[in-house]
């Protein structure tokens, strides 16, 4: 099995700057890292406790 060496890892890191430019990387780094806290700002919102104001009222 084949692993991926430092050389190999600089070279594939190389050739994306490359492809893409750092000013692209950046943004694509950004939305991604938006896109990732937003999903956990949601999943923490769906696990926390109903509050007052959500909960059904009581038929009296």
């Amino acid at each position: 099995m084949m692993g991926l060496s430092v050389w190999k890892l600089l070279v594939i890191a190389l050739l994306v700057v490359m492809l893409f430019g750092t000013r692209r990387l950046r943004s694509i780094g950004s939305d991604l890292g938006g896109a990732i806290s937003g999903f956990r700002r949601s999943m923490r919102d769906d696990r926390d406790p109903v509050t007052s104001d959500e909960a059904p009222r009581e038929l009296k």
